[in-house]
C-alpha cells in the first residue's frame, strides 16, 4: 500500500505536482505513520496566520529523519514546533494499492514517486494531525525529537543550517519569512 495526505477532501486520483525537487511527481510512503507530517506544511501555515501574503509555489518545510532503526524521526526546530504546526489541523490520507513509479530517486526511507496520475482506492480522514502525530509515538511507529532534548552540537548544526537555508532562499520569500520568525535569533544579522 502506499500512502499520500493533503488537506484536500475527496480526490478520486492524485497527480503529480512540482514540489521542492522542481518536477512534477506525487509522494508517497509505504507507511501510513511517515505521512503525518505532511497534513501540514509549517512555511505555508506561519505566512498564512502572520498576513504574509504570497501566491507562488510555497517552499516546503520537512522537519523529519530518521532513526537507526528505521523509524521516522519527527524533530522540533524551534520551541512548540508541533503544537505550532499540527494542533488542530485536519486532513486526509489517501491511500493507492498500486502506483507506476518514476524512478526518480528520493533520499527518504519507505518513500516512492509516481509521474503519472494515481488512482485513490482509500481515504482516511484525520481530524488532527498532532494528536494523530502523538499516537503514532505511544504505538512506537515514529520518534519525536523535542527541541528540549536537542543537544548543544545539534543546536549548533541547526544554526548553520538555518543560516545557509536562508541565504539560499532569495527566490522565496515565504520561506524567509518563516525563517525569520520561527529563527529570529539566528538570521537577525542576514539581509534580504
Amino acid at each position: 500500500m502506499y500512502y499520500h495526505a493533503s488537506q484536500v477532501k475527496g480526490i478520486q486520483e492524485l497527480e503529480p505536482r512540482i514540489s521542492n525537487h522542481g518536477i512534477p511527481l506525487i509522494y508517497f510512503s509505504k507507511k501510513r505513520e511517515n505521512v503525518l507530517v505532511y497534513l501540514c506544511n509549517a512555511v505555508e501555515k506561519y505566512c498564512r496566520e502572520t498576513g504574509f501574503d504570497y501566491n507562488g509555489t510555497w517552499k516546503k518545510w520537512g522537519p523529519y529523519g530518521f532513526a537507526k532503526d528505521g523509524r521516522q524521526r519527527i524533530e522540533e526546530y524551534y520551541p512548540d514546533a508541533l503544537v505550532k504546526t499540527y494542533k488542530g489541523v485536519s486532513g486526509y490520507i489517501y491511500s493507492a494499492e498500486e502506483i507506476t513509479e518514476s524512478g526518480f530517486e528520493v533520499q527518504i526511507p519507505d518513500a516512492a514517486t509516481s509521474s503519472l496520475p494515481v488512482k485513490v482506492t482509500g481515504m482516511e480522514f484525520v481530524p488532527d494531525a498532532y494528536e494523530a502525530i502523538l499516537q503514532a509515538e505511544r504505538d512506537g511507529l515514529v520518534v519525536i525529537q523535542r527541541y528540549d532534548e536537542m543537544t548543544e552540537r545539534m543546536k549548533e548544526i541547526l544554526v548553520k543550517s538555518i543560516r545557509e537555508e536562508y541565504e539560499g532562499a532569495a527566490d522565496h520569500p515565504e520561506y524567509r519569512h518563516f525563517l525569520r520568525g520561527c529563527f529570529p535569533e539566528m538570521v537577525k544579522d542576514l539581509t534580504d
